[in-house]
């Protein structure tokens, strides 16, 4: 079949035969993608066994929750945050920390202290390193912001997460922070571990057929929210790992990569309370004012809540 013979097809299959009230977006999407796939059927010859096992490959991703962590390895994600890039400068919007990929482990409701948050538990820091983070929260104008919610999330030293890591305890490695008078956030950690693809699982079953490793550098994820600003989501990579720009998720970018310190003076240690050298990173967060005809930086998706 020809294109258009296809797409004749497509609207016999899905518009014509509706009898009922229907929703006209969702309507256009249904044709547009079914339209697109039943040409590439046609256009890449494919066999019967090779759509059904396609079919079956999505509902195994499905069933093991995969799919939020196949559409990071394949780009989907990362697209989405290219098109935003494109939305803001179209806008005239400049200036904000650059956003990222939110992946699929945020946990909402992680417990919420001001300006400063210790996240581990304290399990991991005899064999983890010890790290603080610090920075401010501005505006666009460099105005620091006070009462900015810091969101903050990131992966153990064997690169899982708390709640789908049921060894892990309630919330470890998860905090909210509320930027103090001055707009300053700090929080005590450890230094994570980045973390692969499940290596029995469905994305990484696909990363093989496609000749690619499914590795992330260690990194540290935020969520940054404060009245009158539109939502960042980003996180920042732990410069020196061997991913870092290696990134299966396409989620490095240039702005998010800030320099780790090594702080070894016995001033410094008794100062934080700390046995061993540590780690410090110091990073601030730039928000963009809220602005009108501009696709909002809120993402309609299902999220873990504990």
């Amino acid at each position: 079949m020809n294109h258009a013979e296809i797409e004749q097809l497509v609207n016999n299959f899905v518009v014509d035969t509706a009898k009922g009230p229907v929703d006209a977006r969702l309507q256009q999407v249904v044709v547009r993608l079914l339209g697109d796939l039943f040409k590439a059927v046609e256009d890449l010859d494919l066999t019967a066994t090779e759509v059904w096992k396609g079919i079956e490959y999505f509902a195994e991703a499905g069933a093991t929750h995969e799919l939020g962590l196949l559409a990071a390895g394949l780009g989907l994600e990362r697209f989405i945050d290219i098109r935003a890039d494109e939305a803001d400068a179209r806008a005239g919007l400049s200036g904000g920390t650059p956003r990222t990929i939110e992946g699929p482990l945020y946990v909402a409701g992680a417990p919420a202290s001001t300006g400063f948050a210790r996240l581990d538990d304290g399990t991991e820091e005899k064999d983890g390193e010890v790290l603080f983070m610090q920075g401010t929260v501005y505006d666009g104008n460099g105005k620091p912001l006070p009462n900015a919610k810091v969101e903050v999330w990131h992966a153990n030293l064997m690169g899982n997460y708390s709640f789908f890591d049921k060894s892990q305890s309630h919330f470890n490695l998860r905090r909210t922070i509320v930027t103090d008078a001055n707009g300053r956030y700090q929080f005590r950690s450890i230094v994570p571990s980045g973390y692969g693809c499940p290596p029995n699982g469905t994305t990484q079953a696909l990363l093989d057929k496609l000749g690619r490793h499914g590795q992330r550098p260690a990194h540290i994820h935020f969520f940054v929210t404060a009245e009158g600003h539109r939502r960042l989501t980003t996180q920042i990579n732990i410069d020196g790992d061997e991913y870092l720009w290696d990134d299966f998720a396409f989620a490095s970018r240039e702005g998010l990569v800030p320099g780790v310190v090594r702080v070894s003076e016995a001033q410094e240690l008794a100062k934080r309370d700390v046995r061993k050298p540590f780690a410090s990173i110091d990073f601030d967060f730039r928000l963009v004012a809220d602005a009108a005809n501009v696709p909002s930086g809120e993402v309609g998706r299902i999220r873990a809540a504990a």
